[in-house]
């Protein structure tokens, strides 16, 4: 956070110093406006560049490493496990039992074990505690 603060400061003395480069220049009769415009939009161009590589373009490290011993500590079945992946992806009940070729009522009892034993009150919470005990 302090370093985003730091460049962004940086960012707006170097504006202002080009302002004030610019206004004794256009003062001076040696350049036209266009020119300064064409200079700032470049500078601004090339640091937009840079901050969209060094900034945007982070790897993400993905830890793939699930804990199976707290997954039997849990008690989780392995039904209620797969129902907790497709959790995780996002999908409603009813394309979790499309999937899973089960019937509805089935997946909103999972469900409903998986928030008992994850003591969660709402899926979304159910998925972040399983990213927490590692066991997705």
């Amino acid at each position: 956070m302090k370093k985003t603060i730091l460049v962004f400061t940086l960012l707006t003395v170097a504006l202002y110093v080009i302002f004030k480069i610019s206004k004794y220049a256009l003062l001076l009769g040696d350049t036209s406006i266009e020119f300064i415009i064409m200079a700032i939009a470049i500078l601004f161009f090339i640091i937009g560049i840079y901050i969209n590589k060094k900034s945007l373009h982070k790897p993400k490290i993905i830890s793939k490493v699930i804990d199976h011993q707290k997954i039997k500590k849990l008690e989780i079945t392995s039904r209620e496990y797969e129902v907790l992946q497709a959790i995780s992806e996002g999908l409603s009940n009813k394309e979790i039992a499309e999937k899973l070729f089960l019937s509805e009522s089935t997946i909103k009892t999972h469900v409903s074990n998986l928030l008992v034993k994850l003591n969660a009150k709402r899926r979304t919470q159910a998925v972040q505690i399983a990213k927490d005990h590692k066991i997705l």
